[in-house]
């Protein structure tokens, strides 16, 4: 029985040429899908233009033996230039981009459902590389220039000179454009990280030199009044209760100090928000303004440091804005935070950014409104009911603002 299985098991398995050639490179059109959690089947979508290949033959002289056997030989090899595409390493898949154009161009005469392949080739090259935009339109100036040339020689008709360059470069451009907003989205995710891991270092920095500061001196007082009572306890001397109980008071007052200073950096989260806010918004040159957060709960100020962060991705992003305020205000027993932006506004349906700020102010008991008059700008509103009793806002807090 064994024996009898073993070919029907090694049958099942791919054949390691296989394997290989359909796995893909790291820095592949593939595996930027799988980065982004999206499936990668997803970039198969565009596959369904070529549906054009076969509706050709519609429009001009029908479905004939020779349109037949040119589409069963060149058909599969243009999926296979596709896929490569898709899953080779970017230095080198818009060679297989060429491919599908060079194969449109040598069945030019014969074969009019090839222009497909063209306008594939062309789009695919934009997919295929990292290169400025103007580059991109060179490329497909000349590709065109190519086509036209060509299709002159073999006597196409002077209506097919005017549409397929209008096709391949309107489609070009789009997946251009849209090859551009990735790239910024991507290199904003980039500065957001990096200004965080700023923050954080500069944080851990900070707290270090504090509980030196307070540590430091305070141990060392501690060790030789200790030393010292030992001393005195060796000769009987009555000091040495003295010398212990000042030990004992500096240890007291110690961790008393230690205590506030762990509540500071655990209030930090919504001040170091702010601060990180304040770097990203000023790298898109928008000046933000904001007070200092008053005192809250710590789990109140986790979820607007969160609400806070998720808002100046927004604004980046959207808003085409110039200036943002950010305030802080109590209210019968609620916290209020608002952020208000001077951009387009005109925001109507809640994407999924919004949508999670909304989750954490309701999972924090309280309700995120948001006001967007079109041209006038954005005002976000979040009111936090505070259950534990917080240390009430003077307006003296209230006027000293952390703004630059």
């Amino acid at each position: 029985m064994i024996g009898s299985d073993r070919p029907r098991l090694e049958s099942s398995v791919p054949p390691s040429w296989l394997a290989s050639l359909l796995r893909p490179a790291p820095d592949s059109a593939v595996a930027e899908l799988l980065r982004r959690g999206k499936s990668p089947w997803s970039g198969a979508i565009h596959l369904l233009w070529s549906v054009w290949i076969f509706l050709t033959p519609v429009l001009g002289n029908g479905f004939t033996l020779r349109w037949l056997l040119l589409t069963l030989a060149s058909y599969p090899l243009f999926l296979l230039f596709y896929a490569r595409v898709m899953l080779a390493p970017r230095h080198h898949a818009w060679r297989y981009a060429l491919g599908m154009i060079a194969m449109a161009l040598v069945l030019l005469p014969w074969y009019p459902s090839g222009l497909s392949y063209f306008v594939f080739g062309c789009v695919m090259i934009r997919m295929s590389s990292r290169g400025g935009w103007w580059v991109y339109l060179l490329q497909l100036t000349g590709l065109n220039l190519l086509f036209c040339s060509t299709a002159l020689y073999f006597g196409y008709p002077w209506q097919a000179m005017v549409w397929m360059p209008a096709v391949s470069f309107i489609v070009g451009l789009v997946v251009n454009v849209e090859a551009l907003s990735h790239q910024r989205d991507v290199a904003l995710q980039l500065s957001q990280d990096e200004v965080r891991r700023l923050a954080t270092t500069a944080e851990r920095e900070r707290i270090g030199r504090d509980l030196h500061d307070l540590l430091g001196h305070t141990l060392s007082l501690i060790t030789l009044k200790l030393e010292l009572a030992r001393k005195l306890y060796d000769r009987d001397d009555a000091r040495a209760r003295q010398e212990i109980g000042e030990a004992e008071d500096i240890a007291r007052e110690a961790l008393a100090q230690v205590r506030s200073a762990v509540t500071g950096i655990r209030a930090s989260d919504l001040a170091g928000e702010l601060a990180s806010a304040r770097l990203l918004l000023e790298c898109q040159q928008v000046h933000l303004q904001y007070m200092s957060p008053p005192p809250m709960p710590v789990e109140v100020e986790r979820g607007l440091a969160l609400v806070l962060r998720e808002a100046a991705t927004n604004i980046v992003r959207h808003a085409q804005a110039t200036r943002v305020q950010v305030d802080f205000m109590l209210e019968d027993r609620q916290l209020v935070m608002q952020i208000r932006d001077d951009g387009r506004g005109g925001v109507q349906a809640e994407g999924n950014g919004l949508c999670g700020m909304r989750e954490r102010a309701a999972a924090l008991g309280g309700q995120l409104t948001l006001q967007s008059p079109r041209g006038e700008g954005t005002l976000l509103t979040v009111r936090v009911p505070l259950v534990a009793a917080t240390t009430p806002l003077s307006p003296a807090s209230l006027a000293q603002g952390g703004a630059a």
